[in-house]
């Protein structure tokens, strides 16, 4: 295999805790509601949309449209987003700052939507350790489609061979695999810190 010499982060569940649970937690009374709210209101399919360029503005009139008893608990998602951050994931950041130390070159690929990552930004300083970012809101590509990573390719002059992908979601690695970019499916950070240690990077 190529010698790897850029690694790649996504941020979501990898470095940053984000779970929707922990807003809507103190908005409805019961387990029962958060979760049916989740699955049958902001779903996935909705909040996809903006991490693909859907400004919120015309996502939450829509889907107000459609639940208009539930106009405020949707508008919280975006004017509340800072409350689904549960914090940095400190092993992970450890591992970054590692690597930042050595001087491996870092970058960011990440779904997220272009109005509320800056919010991100403000939060965690080690967002700004990279040396490059793709954020989906602002490219209007998104993981898993192959686009995205042919954007960060191109954009970084990076060689798919001689670069690490890590993301908790195995669809979005194997479609970096896809791309020629080396994969890591993270779990936790001591599994990650085995990998890059195998890769000869930390």
């Amino acid at each position: 295999m190529s010698k790897i010499t850029s690694v790649v982060f996504d941020l979501g569940n990898v470095l940053i805790d984000w779970n929707p649970r922990y807003l809507y937690r103190k908005i409805f009374k019961t387990e029962t509601e958060v979760e049916w709210f989740l699955e049958n209101v902001c779903d996935d399919a909705w909040n996809t949309k903006h991490d693909a360029g859907q400004p919120f503005s015309k996502g939450i009139s829509e889907l107000s449209s459609l639940h208009p008893q539930y106009s405020e608990e949707i508008r919280n998602w975006f004017d509340r987003c800072e409350e689904m951050l549960g914090g940095p994931l400190d092993e992970t950041v450890e591992v970054l700052a590692e690597l930042k130390k050595k001087r491996v070159p870092l970058f960011i690929l990440s779904n997220w939507s272009a109005e509320t990552y800056p919010k991100a930004e403000a939060i965690f300083d080690f967002l700004h350790w990279f040396d490059g970012k793709i954020i989906s809101g602002e490219s209007g590509k998104i993981k898993p489609d192959a686009g995205i990573y042919k954007l960060l390719l191109e954009t970084y002059d990076l060689v798919p061979q001689n670069t690490v992908f890590i993301d908790d979601k195995l669809a979005n690695v194997e479609a970096a695999q896809d791309s020629g970019i080396h994969g890591i499916h993270f779990q936790n950070a001591a599994l990650l810190r085995n990998d890059l240690e195998k890769l000869e990077l930390l």
